[in-house]
């Protein structure tokens, strides 16, 4: 049986990967699927394709493309979630920040540099008119280090998946300013350059398998219950994000969404704007 290493973050958007390690779906394909769980997010992971610790990683679309962009020996190979991520916008409860409008000019809480929080704090400062120069940015590795900065008020905004975050506003460890939606898909599945020279085949089986598992998720008729109880999130708030939220069952990646992630990032200063763009997707 072949072994493939994949990552991702421990959140309820990669369920479905979970349930199909657990029937065996993988294994029935000659699969050995190997998980990994990155609590660092896209920046760790990014970091881990790049020093071939995994085969293939799903990450955030903006991280790995600025990745790929700067370097990364990997590729596209499929959109994951089609539909944008709601991030929430955090500070720390015994904070006096109040209002959404005023964190500009504060100090961000970031995985790393190059991340999600890190560049989609940029993104959505950009969107707005505004800047957010490096030194107001603190490297806080995970979730639970953003909770214990915040707590200390080290830093004063967050920005991480709404839903995954809503235990500790309901928990009164966090305050919610606002929400900010990406301009494109919310996940992509990438793998090394090295991975799809080697086992081109096995990638193509691992990615059936993960697409029949996903559509199999979203006619679930308990997907919600299940999500409820793993991830210890209450019924209502994963209705509310079950039914915003759609996997993809193909994974074609669109040109317009390339373009547009590329450009996003070139007018927020991520990337340079005279930077040629190398392929970003496998062709198979």
């Amino acid at each position: 049986m072949n072994t493939i290493r994949l990552g991702g973050v421990p959140e309820h958007f990669n369920l479905p990967i979970h349930l199909a390690i657990e029937r065996g779906d993988f294994a029935e394909r000659g699969i050995d699927l190997e998980w990994t769980t990155f609590k660092g997010g896209t920046g760790q992971m990014t970091k881990a394709l790049r020093e071939k610790e995994v085969d293939a990683c799903i990450l955030l679309t903006e991280g790995i493309i600025t990745d790929i962009l700067r370097g990364n020996d990997s590729k596209l190979i499929s959109i994951y979630v089609t539909t944008p991520l709601c991030w929430g916008i955090h500070t720390g409860i015994d904070n006096p920040l109040t209002s959404y409008s005023e964190i500009f000019s504060k100090r961000y809480a970031i995985s790393r540099f190059g991340s999600g929080s890190h560049l989609m704090a940029i993104v959505d400062a950009n969107s707005k008119g505004q800047k957010i120069p490096k030194e107001q940015f603190k490297i806080i590795k995970n979730l639970e280090g953003a909770l214990e900065s915040l707590a200390k008020q080290e830093t004063d905004v967050f920005y991480w998946e709404k839903f995954t975050t809503k235990p500790y506003v309901d928990a009164g460890q966090l305050k919610r300013l606002g929400e900010y939606l990406t301009p494109w898909p919310c996940f992509v599945i990438a793998a090394t350059d090295d991975v799809l020279e080697r086992e081109p085949d096995n990638i193509i089986r691992m990615l059936r398998v993960i697409h029949d598992s996903c559509d199999r998720f979203m006619s679930s008729a308990d997907a919600i219950e299940l999500v409820s109880s793993r991830y210890h999130q209450k019924l209502e708030d994963v209705e509310r994000w079950f039914h915003s939220t759609e996997w993809a069952i193909h994974g074609w990646i669109s040109n317009k969404m390339l373009d547009s992630v590329i450009y996003n990032l070139k007018v927020a200063g991520i990337i340079d704007k005279t930077a040629e763009t190398p392929d970003l997707v496998w062709k198979r």
